[in-house]
């Protein structure tokens, strides 16, 4: 018996489909302790993960690594998402590392992403939903602290570039439990009084866990829901909230959010007067041309003889007043020709002479009718009474006056000795009556 003997890379490449093949080793959830961390600047990054009892070696590419918002380090606990798969070359399984984040906060990093990802599917984030920002606001709100430096930056950014507007500050929560309802509550009041042209949401950096409030649902719908536009500025530039993605604007720091708000208003009178200065210079250069054209038209030989600018006018009109004239007489001439000849023609056409004529002729006609119904007539009464007397020769009463008779039996004539028998009753009929028999 034969035997086929596997070469080693045969076996390892048929591995490695097992592998890929395998359902639960396309996404794993892992967590453990890095070790043999080596950082390899712009590069992809070799290390293993340990517990107690195991450790697999982890491969993460430079795509990958380079979103990570952490620094890894030696013994650090890890939580990550990856795929398993086989290294043919050693033989070696390994997991390959598309996500990781810091155990202890992970649980928070899941339900940021999960939720982004529902949102997302449901639009929110879409930017057909974001409202443009008023360009000259008179009311701004602004929810956040009432202590800190952020509200202090808004106050002073806004006070520096556009100090006409009202400013009025919503004091609120913005880390702990509590907070995430007061952020929905105030915004809901800002939204309630309506006299707002933009909100600004912020908050200065911190950890995940205090930049929480601004994850959570009811704070992205209250945000997503504002008839007024919101500016978002939470955290610094480095973190993204889901409050910064749904806003309608978001701002790296307060102080860029207070510059997105409102214009600088030295700058936009400046605009002004420079756009009133080319209006006046238009206007005055416009007028000045109007000007030369006035005078040049007043200047002109029509205005200082207006009789020239009509006479060939009168001339015209005298041509075709003479032109119109012509044309009525000759019409009128051709008209009267007309008139004569068919007065002539209508005269030849008189219709008493026919008239006349065809009087005598209906006249002659209704003689002609007479004779001839009277002789039709004469005709048919003579007919008539050769077809009565022909009639009359045919009659069977004629026939019975000379002594004949017929015998009938129930309405039936009899005509032979075998359509009767002995006892019927017959009737006998003559020309002056009947006689009833029976047959013996």
């Amino acid at each position: 018996m034969s035997v086929d003997y596997l070469s080693v890379s045969a076996l390892s490449a048929y591995l490695k489909r097992k592998f890929e093949a395998d359902p639960y080793l396309g996404t794993v959830y892992l967590t453990g302790e890095i070790s043999n961390f080596r950082p390899r600047a712009n590069s992809h990054q070799y290390f293993s993960l340990k517990d107690e009892k195991a450790k697999i070696s982890a491969v993460m590419f430079k795509s990958a690594f380079q979103k990570l918002k952490f620094q890894p380090e030696e013994g650090m606990k890890v939580l990550v998402i990856g795929r398993i798969s086989l290294y043919e070359a050693t033989g070696q399984y390994q997991i390959y590392i598309e996500h990781m984040e810091p155990d202890g906060i992970g649980a928070l990093y899941q339900a940021y992403e999960k939720l982004k990802s529902d949102l997302e599917k449901e639009g929110v984030f879409r930017e057909s939903f974001k409202q443009p920002l008023v360009r000259f606001p008179k009311r701004i709100a602004v929810i956040t602290s009432p202590s800190g430096a952020v509200v202090r930056d808004i106050m002073t950014t806004v006070e520096r570039r556009y100090p006409i507007v009202q400013l009025v500050v919503f004091p609120t929560l913005v880390q702990g439990d509590k907070a995430s309802g007061d952020v929905v509550r105030r915004i809901e009041e800002v939204n309630e009084l309506g006299d707002f042209d933009t909100i600004i949401v912020a908050r200065g950096g911190g950890s995940i866990e205090d930049l929480w409030p601004f994850n959570t649902e009811a704070v992205v719908r209250a945000v997503f829901e504002s008839r007024i536009p919101v500016i978002s500025s939470v955290g610094h530039e480095t973190d993204t909230t889901l409050t910064d993605l749904v806003a309608d604007v978001r701002a790296a720091t307060p102080t860029a959010a207070a510059e997105l708000a409102v214009l600088v208003l030295q700058d936009e009178l400046l605009k002004i007067s420079e756009k009133k200065a080319r209006l006046f210079n238009s206007f005055n250069q416009q007028l000045k041309r109007k000007q030369d054209k006035l005078n040049h038209l007043t200047a002109s030989v029509i205005f200082k003889q207006p009789r020239r600018l009509y006479e060939s006018f009168y001339l015209q009109l005298d041509g075709l007043d003479r032109r119109l004239k012509q044309i009525m007489e000759s019409t009128m001439m051709l008209n009267q020709r007309k008139f004569d000849y068919l007065s002539k023609k209508l005269d030849r056409q008189n219709p008493i002479d026919k008239v006349v004529h065809l009087k005598k002729d209906v006249a002659y006609q209704t003689r002609q009718l007479h004779f001839l119904s009277e002789h039709f007539i004469k005709n048919e009464k003579v007919r008539l009474h050769n077809l009565i007397e022909a009639l009359d020769l045919l009659s069977p009463l004629k026939t019975m006056s000379r002594g004949y008779s017929y015998v009938t039996k129930e309405d039936a004539i009899i005509k032979s000795v075998a359509d009767v028998n002995k006892g019927d009753d017959v009737i006998i009929h003559l020309s002056d009556g009947e006689v009833r028999a029976k047959v013996e």
